[in-house]
């Protein structure tokens, strides 16, 4: 039968310093005291430490099965550290951080030293016009006092980038985020994104140069050479033969 206790327990070291103290009103574990650090020591069936929590030095230590620490926070420095940090051999690191769908957004691969991010574009928070509408996709270029709007004219030379988020494509990286600024949006810069695209001026396909067209926030086919330099906003990577509609393409401005 499972006996019930409510209370306080607490223990003293030789110098009858209160070391140890659980308070089960509370659920509060208390080790150490002034003078005598404490230190919480779980070790492994074979008798070794594996997980270490310091104290005096103020350090999470793990260890692996050969005895190698691969999870190192040092709280005196803020200092991170996982995989074979101290040396000897053990597993690189990996940091995988996921989503509320259970899937990997982001990760840090130790082995290769590369940051694998789930989204298709670069993109930057701007000011956009308060006074115009704009839909994610939408082409923008540079207005008055640097606040950026939905495309107007051909062959903008003030061409900025598109919308972020559209279709099936997000950000990877978002720079100069700003959280509860009104009138602002993530515009990609460089990478994958879907944008309004009009083919009326000319049939699109995959691979062709675009630009700003007359439609408002759509870019169309940049035909005419001469123009183009200096107003591409990336190349279109899928077909469009007529109409308007929101096709992936590749942010590159030139």
């Amino acid at each position: 039968m499972s006996e019930q206790f409510s209370g306080v327990v607490t223990v003293l070291d030789g110098n009858k310093r209160e070391v140890f103290r659980f308070d089960s009103g509370f659920a509060v574990l208390d080790i150490g005291s002034v003078g005598n650090e404490g230190d919480l020591r779980l070790r492994g069936d074979d008798g070794e430490s594996k997980i270490h929590l310091d104290g005096g030095r103020q350090l999470i230590n793990l260890t692996n099965a050969a005895g190698v620490t691969v999870f190192r926070f040092d709280a005196v420095h803020s200092v991170l550290d996982l995989g074979p940090s101290l040396g000897g051999a053990g597993a690189e690191a990996d940091l995988r951080i996921y989503g509320a769908d259970g899937q990997v957004k982001i990760h840090l691969d130790g082995n290769t030293g590369d940051i694998r991010l789930v989204g298709a574009d670069c993109a930057e928070e701007f000011d956009i016009d308060a006074a115009k509408t704009v839909e994610r996709g939408s082409v923008l270029s540079i207005g008055d006092r640097g606040c950026l709007r939905p495309c107007t004219i051909p062959y903008d030379k003030g061409v900025a980038g598109v919308i972020s988020g559209a279709g099936g494509f997000r950000s990877g990286i978002v720079l100069d985020s700003r959280p509860g600024h009104s009138h602002r949006a993530p515009v990609a810069l460089t990478g994958k994104a879907y944008c309004r695209v009009d083919a009326g001026p000319a049939p699109v396909e995959a691979g062709d140069l675009l630009t700003t067209s007359a439609t408002v926030g759509h870019a169309m086919k940049a035909a005419d050479p001469a123009r183009a330099f200096g107003s591409v906003l990336g190349k279109a990577l899928a077909p469009l033969p007529s109409g308007s509609g929101l096709i992936p393409v590749l942010v590159s401005l030139q």
